[in-house]
């Protein structure tokens, strides 16, 4: 299983690639893993301000649809509009091509809360 160790992650297995008060996120790996063949990804939420743990979205897999959280507060600027007509990139490529979104983060301190990869891996009990 591939958890980098440059990236931050959320207990609700999303990944958070900083850059500056930029940040750039997406479903983990194992996430991809268990959710199986996804299907479809759903962002109704850019251009918006939400808070931290918000549901900024959906990915709707053959079994199952999930919730996406917002790892911390922050305006939502950009989606990746590649995966409206190929979701699956977030099953081949979760940490390149199958990102999901870009925020702008409200308060960078926020970004202390995350998890390390370390962290992560204990979770998910790597």
């Amino acid at each position: 299983m591939n958890i980098p160790e440059d990236l931050k992650y959320t207990k609700d297995h999303e990944w958070v690639k900083i850059d500056g008060e930029i940040v750039t996120v997406g479903i983990t790996d194992f996430a991809q893993g268990e959710l199986g063949d996804i299907v479809y990804v759903e962002i109704e939420t850019l251009d918006e301000t939400l808070e931290a743990d918000a549901v900024f979205g959906t990915v709707e897999a053959v079994k199952t649809v999930s919730d996406l959280f917002l790892p911390v507060a922050g305006e939502i600027i950009e989606f990746n509009q590649t995966l409206e007509d190929e979701p699956e990139k977030v099953n081949d490529d979760p940490y390149g091509d199958g990102w999901m979104i870009k925020l702008k983060v409200a308060n960078t301190n926020d970004l202390e809360t995350l998890l390390s990869a370390e962290d992560y891996i204990a979770i998910i009990g790597g």
